[in-house]
């Protein structure tokens, strides 16, 4: 627990600094937009590869496995209560409240911290868990905004993300025991370093932009219940059932108790739905996730 503390006061910290040069303008609105690129397109793959350099392991590939089902399980999941729960909203509502119901903050948010918590072995899991996440949100995710339910626009944007590419090299080089360069390797874990710090002052950037007395309603606060206490309380209690690992468990409990994804609020300013209501449930559920994942460690802890 000491652990898991210090390792969220750091991630605040770098919220906090991530918001102050905002705020002081040392990082525009256009050059917020190209770290995001950064870190999405160059920096989280580097990482992703880098923690799929271990020793492979029959408890290795059995975690990896019921982690991919916990995970499509939890986007199946993510859809039904969706289109369920809000369906009472004004559409531009409803439309973001459902994406972010299947579009957490796990890549941002949830890769420093399970690699923070559990190691390279937890980054490599976390990896794994969000190949369901990113299928799902190009494919049932976009259509929510924009209507198109193409499969071959889907797969194309999924099969072509640099994050998913680096979990596929990752995982044969680590099934087939290749051995990578060092001449290769090198630059790509010195990259890999930059994460933690980079995603989190991105999520502060984001946080800088929202006025304080704007954020909260009665909506969002109910969102983001479902997001940070319902939806990982059942994912707790169905791997009570299984037989999985404590890594397993607390990995998928952590990473289904992320917050409202950004692209949430970039997907909403593209199309026209209602912007601001996206970022208030992004920025309110990130702030409300610190405490949420320090209680969660406690629960698992326990």
């Amino acid at each position: 627990m000491k652990d898991l503390l210090n390792l969220e006061v750091s991630f605040f910290l770098l919220i906090g600094a991530g918001c102050l040069v905002k705020r002081l303008r040392i990082v525009d609105g256009q050059g917020e937009k190209s770290i995001i690129n950064l870190v999405l397109l160059v920096v989280l793959p580097c990482n992703i590869f880098n923690s799929f350099m271990t020793d492979v392991s029959a408890d290795l590939i059995g975690d990896g496995l019921w982690v991919l089902g916990i995970s499509v399980m939890i986007q199946l999941g993510a859809v039904v209560f969706g289109k369920i729960a809000f369906r009472g909203e004004p559409d531009a509502r409803s439309r973001n409240l459902r994406y972010a119901m299947i579009c957490s903050n796990a890549g941002f948010l949830g890769n420093p911290l399970a690699e923070g918590i559990f190691g390279p072995t937890g980054l490599m899991l976390a990896s794994i868990y969000l190949i369901p996440q990113r299928i799902m949100m190009w494919s049932e995710g976009l259509a929510i905004f924009s209507g198109n339910r193409d499969p071959r626009i889907a797969a194309r944007k999924v099969l072509t993300h640099p994050c998913v590419i680096a979990c596929f090299l990752g995982i044969a080089v680590m099934l087939t025991g290749v051995s990578v360069p060092r001449i290769i390797l090198t630059p790509i874990q010195i990259i890999a370093k930059c994460n933690t710090a980079l995603s989190m002052m991105v999520i502060g950037m984001i946080l800088a932009e929202i006025d304080p007395h704007m954020l909260v309603d009665k909506t969002v606060v109910w969102f983001t219940f479902h997001r940070l206490v319902g939806f990982p309380l059942v994912i707790y209690l169905v791997c009570l059932l299984l037989p999985v690992s404590p890594v397993v468990r607390g990995l998928s409990v952590l990473l289904a108790a992320m917050p409202a994804g950004a692209t949430t609020t970039m997907l909403a300013a593209k199309t026209g739905q209602d912007p601001c209501f996206a970022t208030r449930l992004v920025v309110f559920s990130t702030l409300c996730s610190i405490p949420a994942v320090m209680i969660w460690g406690m629960i698992l802890r326990a």
